[in-house]
């Protein structure tokens, strides 16, 4: 098994490099235009979980291969209508090579992908006869199937392995793999246990690589994804794995009545597409240390500059200039809304920073 980090997450040259130097075996981004950030970060494998289709992302694409030459980069393929659009894009160009593509399949009622094995192999079998792709193996995205606050579809995802792995045995009985390794791929980041019976324990014609795509592992969260990760510690008997490693930190601004104060920092700042930050950490307004946030306090709701949080008036109340660290609930809507961020070590030294490219 190997990890592709997907990159989309935090689009940072920085973490790119770290994850790099960690042990990953290559990249994941989300399209064309994130695919340079990646290749200038040192990746010589790089998955776009992605269909690519349109003339300007194929010139780049092009463009982005004959200046990295040494670099593999995949995309991926769900319908006949992408390949023929493809192969007119192919056509036009002058001794263009063929690109390496994934098969893609997907969930009915959720995101792109093959919906059905016959469907799959139909498309298969064009991609192999096709002169402007290669096809190089099979992908997924199981994260419809995941729910922070109740157990997966079990049915569903057994279900989805199942055709993963029916998919792959046909599309290898017909010889149709154009690549000596045939790569295996999912997403990963919420429920990474149970994708691993799709990614491993084949035996075909030719070596099989199983890759995960987990992104939001690199800071992990304080709400929706440790909702998953307790899920999936039950489920492993784990006493504990990964741990939350992002924080917004904002001031206390105003406290104009009993129970509410203001902080200086709203939905241009932290993301809340998935629940509101939480309060973790306070600071009180000349303190050099943090401990925890009271559990009473909590942000309600978000304006464009101020988070509004609610406090027991009779418990410990924030005051103006107070600090109070914000725990969020999803890293990749976080991650893009600064151009930068400072890397701070246990004691709130800090020690470093990183850049965003989004």
């Amino acid at each position: 098994m190997e990890l592709a980090p997907h990159g989309k997450t935090t689009l940072s040259p920085e973490l790119f490099d770290l994850q790099l130097k960690a042990g990953a075996w290559g990249m994941t981004v989300a399209h064309v235009a994130q695919l340079p950030v990646a290749l200038a970060a040192g990746a010589q494998r790089c998955i776009i979980a992605n269909q690519v289709l349109a003339a300007v992302d194929l010139d780049g694409l092009l463009h982005l291969r004959q200046a990295h030459p040494q670099a593999r980069i995949w995309f991926l393929v769900d319908s006949q209508a992408q390949l023929e659009l493809i192969e007119a894009w192919h056509r036009r160009q002058v001794d263009a090579p063929a690109l390496d593509v994934l098969l893609e399949l997907g969930l009915p009622g959720y995101r792109t992908g093959c919906r059905d094995a016959a469907q799959a192999l139909a498309l298969a079998r064009a991609i192999a006869a096709s002169p402007a792709v290669r096809l190089c193996g099979l992908e997924c995205y199981e994260g419809g199937l995941a729910r922070a606050d109740a157990a997966p579809d079990g049915q569903a995802m057994s279900a989805l392995v199942r055709r993963v792995r029916e998919s792959m045995l046909a599309i290898d009985q017909e010889a149709l793999w154009q690549d000596p390794t045939v790569l295996v791929t999912a997403g990963g980041s919420a429920i990474f246990d149970l994708v691993l019976p799709m990614l491993t324990g084949y035996r075909l014609q030719r070596p099989v690589q199983g890759v995960l795509r987990s992104g939001c592992y690199i800071t992990h969260d304080h709400g929706n994804y440790a909702g998953f990760l307790q899920r999936l510690e039950a489920r492993e008997g784990l006493a504990s794995s990964l741990l939350p490693a992002l924080e917004v930190w904002a001031l206390v601004q105003s406290v104009p009545e009993p129970g509410l104060a203001l902080l200086s920092a709203g939905r241009r700042d932290v993301s809340f597409d998935q629940r509101m930050p939480l309060p973790v950490r306070w600071a009180m307004r000349e303190a050099r240390t943090a401990g925890p946030a009271p559990a009473h306090w909590q942000v309600h709701s978000l304006s464009d500059q101020h988070a509004h949080m609610r406090f027991d008036p009779s418990g410990p109340a924030p005051q103006v200039g107070d600090r109070v660290a914000l725990g969020i609930s999803h890293p990749c809507t976080t991650f893009d809304k600064w151009r930068w961020m400072a890397l701070v070590e246990d004691d709130g030294r800090i020690s470093g920073t990183i850049h965003t490219f989004f």
